[in-house]
């Protein structure tokens, strides 16, 4: 699997999204939907309504990245967002968990200090 570097932020999409869309179908929704910028470097994750296919876009500096997943048996654990929010950020621990089926709602982070970025 691809790995994400410490400065990437992951932003996972609320809801259901149609997976036929390709490329300039998710940068729209990067843009329009997460007010998002698909060329930042940043990780945008999207699923399905069943829950068993997940699309990420992302920006390598040259082009643009699409990874797809598609569970044959069973579904994601995707995360709800607040209800006033379009988008659930992630670290890349998290991801990986979600991508390997561990359900981030039963799990928990131990306290530590982490320092938080500050969005520009």
């Amino acid at each position: 699997m691809i790995s994400a570097g410490s400065a990437t932020r992951i932003f996972l999409a609320a809801g259901a999204t149609d997976m036929r869309r390709g490329y300039d179908g998710l940068a729209d929704l990067v843009r329009n939907r997460l007010q998002g910028e698909p060329l930042s470097g940043h990780w945008f994750v999207f699923c399905n309504q069943r829950r068993n296919r997940i699309k990420i876009l992302y920006w390598d500096g040259s082009g643009l990245w699409q990874c797809a997943k598609r569970l044959e048996k069973g579904s994601f654990s995707w995360p709800e967002a607040a209800a006033d929010q379009t988008s659930v950020r992630l670290s890349g621990e998290e991801l990986a968990l979600l991508l390997g089926g561990i359900d981030l709602e039963r799990t928990r982070a131990r306290n530590w200090w982490r320092k938080e970025q500050k969005v520009a």
